[in-house]
C-alpha cells in the first residue's frame, strides 16, 4: 500500500444532517471518504480516541499551501455530505464558518499563522463583499488555508428554489474568484440542511459537500471553557471541527482557539487541510 493512501476508516460514521442544525460531518485529505445514511440526526462531537497529553514534538501540517486548483475532472454526484477526514497519523480538520468579519477572522488567522496550522474557512458572499471582505479571502489564500462555499445570505436551502440554490452559490463562488482567482471547490449547507438540489448544483459547480463531525456550538457563546473541552473531547482521527468566525460575537470562539490549537498539536494531531480527489 502506498505511503500517501488513506487510512483504514474509524468506525461508523456519525449521521448526516437535512434540517436546519443536524449536520456530523466528515471529510477527506488526500483522497474523499463520505459514509453514513443520509438524513439521520446530528451529533455534538465525536468521543476521544484518547486523553490528550503533552509530547515533545508537534506535528506540521500535511497539505494545503496554496488555494486549490480548478478540478480537472467532473465532479461526483453526491447525495450525502463527506463526514470525516483521512490522512496519516491522528488526522483533523478545523473549519470555520459564517465569515470573513474584520472583528474576529483576523485573530483566527494569526493564531493559525503562529503555529503554522492551516484551515477551511466557509464564507458567505455577502460578508465578503463588504467591510474589506475580499482582502480577508485574499489574506486566506495567501496564507494556505481552503475557502469554502457558504452561500450568499446563510439561508435554509431546503425552502428555496433550484434558481435561488443556484444564485446563493454561484454568487459566492464569483466573490470567492475575484479576491483569489480560484472558485471555491468545497461547499457546507447553512444549518447543516442539505437536500438533493443542492447536492446537484453542488456538483454542477465543480464543489464537494463537507459537513462535520465535532460541533462546537460556539454561536450559542457556551463560554471559552466549554469550547476548549468539546473540541479536546471530541478530539479523535478523522475529525472535523465546526466553529464560526462571524454571525454574532465570536470572541470566545478566538480565544478558545488560542487554548486547543497548541494541545492538538502537543498532543501529536495533524491539524490541515483536505485535497481533493475527482471522478
Amino acid at each position: 500500500m502506498k505511503k500517501d493512501q488513506l487510512l483504514t476508516r474509524r468506525g461508523a460514521l456519525i449521521a448526516g444532517a437535512g434540517a436546519v442544525g443536524a449536520a456530523a460531518a466528515a471529510g477527506v485529505l488526500t483522497a474523499v471518504t463520505g459514509d453514513g445514511p443520509a438524513g439521520s440526526a446530528p451529533a455534538a462531537g465525536s468521543p476521544a480516541r484518547r486523553s490528550l497529553k503533552p509530547s515533545a514534538y508537534r506535528l506540521q501540517p500535511l497539505t494545503g499551501y496554496g488555494p486549490p486548483r480548478a478540478a480537472p475532472h467532473r465532479t461526483l454526484l453526491r447525495s450525502e455530505p463527506l463526514r470525516r477526514v483521512s490522512g496519516r497519523g491522528r488526522t483533523m480538520v478545523l473549519t470555520f464558518d459564517d465569515g470573513p468579519d474584520p472583528r474576529y477572522t483576523p485573530a483566527i488567522l494569526d493564531t493559525l499563522g503562529e503555529y503554522d496550522v492551516r484551515a477551511m474557512f466557509f464564507v458567505c458572499g455577502e460578508m465578503a463583499a463588504t467591510g474589506g471582505g475580499r482582502d480577508l479571502l485574499a489574506r486566506m489564500a495567501n496564507e494556505g488555508h481552503v475557502i469554502g462555499n457558504h452561500t450568499w445570505s446563510h439561508p435554509l436551502l431546503t425552502r428555496l428554489s433550484r434558481r435561488q440554490i443556484r444564485s446563493e452559490m454561484e454568487r459566492t463562488s464569483d466573490v470567492v474568484e475575484d479576491a483569489c482567482g480560484e472558485r471555491p471547490e468545497w461547499f457546507r449547507a447553512p444549518y447543516g440542511a442539505w437536500n438533493r438540489d443542492a447536492f446537484q448544483i453542488g456538483a454542477r459547480l465543480g464543489m464537494e459537500p463537507l459537513a462535520w463531525t465535532v460541533d462546537t456550538l460556539d454561536w450559542k457563546a457556551p463560554g471559552t471553557r466549554t469550547i476548549v473541552r468539546r473540541v479536546e473531547n471530541g478530539a479523535a482521527p478523522g475529525v472535523v471541527v465546526l466553529s464560526h468566525d462571524a454571525g454574532g460575537d465570536r470572541s470566545q470562539s478566538v480565544r478558545a482557539l488560542r487554548h486547543y490549537l497548541p494541545d492538538l498539536l502537543d498532543s501529536g494531531y495533524h491539524v490541515t487541510v483536505p485535497r481533493r480527489h475527482y471522478a
